[in-house]
């Protein structure tokens, strides 16, 4: 069709829908539509016996943004905050606002000290991780995990060589730390 600057007329009317489409149209009509009575606004029909449902009780004192006023009516209690890490993020709830960006930091911040603190709360419980089986190095041998990396244009494959040294530092340093330790009390004696 060549372009003119009369705008050609495309869609065909509902009359000729009708015609040639077999039900077309039939939800045209208010009555017709199953949905019609959910699109009324009629606040009785909900059974809500509340403007705003019951406050969860508070047990024990809940992080909360300095921009709201309450808690929302219910929360969750299954992860109270502990230890440094629950320090730092109480700090930045009661301390910074959502918007600034030293907030988000110390939340993060207070991930990287809680997972510390697991860890070191895992050895003195004589439980310590195991990170032949935990970090999946095994499955690298045994599912094809060089194969799958190599000759593939991962997008992750610029990385991935420092994946197993973020993963292997901290056993690396605790180890060293330990046999420096130990060598040095066997030196004081």
């Amino acid at each position: 069709m060549v372009y003119t600057a009369d705008k050609p007329h495309l869609a065909p009317s509902s009359d000729e829908l009708r015609a040639r489409i077999p039900g077309w149209g039939t939800d045209l009509d208010p009555a017709n539509r199953p949905g019609v009575p959910k699109m009324r606004f009629d606040p009785a029909a909900s059974g809500a016996h509340w403007e705003i449902p019951e406050q969860q009780e508070e047990k024990v004192p809940r992080e909360r943004s300095i921009e709201h006023e309450r808690l929302p009516p219910v929360f969750g209690t299954a992860q109270p905050l502990k230890g440094l890490s629950g320090r730092i993020r109480r700090y930045a709830y009661e301390r910074y606002s959502e918007a600034r960006s030293i907030h988000w930091m110390l939340l993060i911040l207070g991930d990287r000290v809680d997972s510390i603190e697991s860890q070191v709360s895992s050895l003195l419980a004589l439980k310590p991780d195991n990170p032949i089986t935990e970090t999946g190095v095994l499955a690298e041998f045994r599912r094809g995990g060089l194969s799958s990396r190599l000759g593939k244009n991962r997008a992750d494959g610029s990385h991935q060589w420092i994946a197993g040294l973020l993963v292997a530092a901290p056993y690396v340093l605790t180890g060293v730390a330990l046999v420096s330790g130990i060598r040095r009390l066997a030196r004081r004696r």
